[in-house]
């Protein structure tokens, strides 16, 4: 992919309009709760510095639906910024009004303006109703960057309009850069055996995932609630787990696919079920090729389905993972999917990619981060690169 490099720009005394990803979960009083979208975009921030550019970050935080509420202020963004790289941050109290266009054009070097929520405004989520929001956003500097691989996949102003004011003059930021690199790598040039487990509570939001994957690996393994419609098409009861009734014959032609396309799929061999999603639930494992009695619901991988899938992982020489394999949230629901982040982990001479979302959150539970290749910032980005090669965040660059 012809992706253009900020390393390629001339950024010296330039205001740098950088789209950034800073929704971060927040605690009770507001200070951040796990910084990792921030910090994982410090790379970038730092570079603009020392290459003598002028940084003007603008992201989203939650969904404030298009009206101010500072509940949703990127104050405790600012805050953080200030106290980690110890410069003049400035949290404009609006992103595209005069006063901060004022702002922008009165920074200097060594100064950083944070945009305040992007979402505060309607347009940016429906760029369509007003194109003008993109144009102020524009004015604001001479360069534009996109590092917010995880918004990538939305045609949003910040992320895909905006770019159309900057032609020969944006580029992807670091991360966005090596997010890239290592999808892109997925798709065209995995080291065999390649493969993937696919995790989560609902296959309709894996469909395309499951679908380009078949094409693309050697073997997927499939848990979590998804598991359940492959467990019904097989002719079992499945007591009150998950299911999507609509998508049982989806599941079939899948599971056809797969054995057309030679491509090994890994189904559960046995199932830890519950009485209640509740952590003092009765508990008892099953067999997944049998029956789960009335009022069980299946909650995560069993015993022998973990020793299964370890061996067969073992000999993996890349790994994408995407999804946790049970309820992870609730201790007794948890050793299937601690379990198998603890193992890839530990697997040698293979290249581990995992896919943001719920999977990223059990990696930093663990403090697992150092022991994989790459973790990606966008759960949702990621399925859609691997699904379609490319993001319409990442098109608006190349074009």
């Amino acid at each position: 992919m012809n992706l253009p490099s900020i390393n390629s720009l001339d950024l010296f005394n330039k205001k740098i309009l950088i789209r950034v990803d800073f929704n971060v979960p927040l605690n009770s009083d507001r200070t951040i709760a796990d910084p990792s979208r921030i910090l994982q975009t410090l790379p970038t921030i730092n570079y603009v510095l020392e290459k003598g550019g002028i940084p003007i970050l603008m992201s989203h935080l939650g969904r404030p639906n298009g009206k101010v509420n500072l509940d949703y202020s990127l104050k405790p963004c600012a805050d953080y910024l200030n106290n980690v790289l110890k410069l003049n941050v400035i949290l404009a109290p609006n992103c595209c009004d005069e006063s901060t266009l004022s702002m922008a054009k009165s920074l200097k070097q060594g100064d950083l303006l944070l945009l305040e929520n992007l979402r505060f405004h309607r347009a940016e989520e429906h760029p369509e109703e007003d194109p003008s929001f993109a144009k102020k956003l524009s004015e604001l500097g001479d360069i534009y960057i996109n590092d917010a691989f995880g918004t990538a996949h939305r045609e949003h102003s910040s992320t895909f309009t905006v770019a159309q004011y900057f032609k020969g003059k944006s580029a992807a930021g670091l991360l966005l850069e090596k997010e890239v690199n290592y999808l892109e790598k997925l798709l065209l040039n995995p080291t065999i055996p390649f493969y993937a487990i696919i995790g989560g509570s609902k296959i309709s939001s894996k469909l395309g995932i499951l679908k380009s994957l078949a094409s693309k690996s050697q073997g997927i393994f499939i848990g979590g609630g998804m598991c359940f419609n492959f467990m019904k098409v097989l002719g079992h009861e499945i007591g009150d787990s998950l299911c999507e009734p609509d998508l049982l014959s989806t599941t079939k032609n899948f599971i056809d696919e797969c054995i057309q396309q030679n491509t090994k799929l890994f189904l559960p061999k046995d199932i830890l079920i519950a009485k209640s999603i509740d952590a003092s639930a009765d508990t008892k494992i099953v067999n997944f090729n049998s029956n789960i009695p009335d009022g069980y619901i299946g909650v995560d991988i069993g015993p022998a389905t973990i020793k299964d899938w370890f061996e067969h992982l073992s000999k993996a020489k890349t790994i994408f993972w995407n999804g946790p394999v049970g309820i992870f949230e609730i201790s007794p629901f948890s050793n299937g999917t601690f379990c198998l982040a603890k193992h890839i982990a530990s697997i040698n001479d293979c290249t581990t990619v995992v896919g943001g979302g719920e999977s990223v959150s059990v990696i930093h539970k663990l403090h697992l981060e150092n022991k994989f290749s790459h973790i990606s910032t966008g759960g949702g980005a990621s399925l859609e690169f691997i699904e379609n090669g490319s993001l319409p965040g990442i098109k608006a660059l190349i074009s």
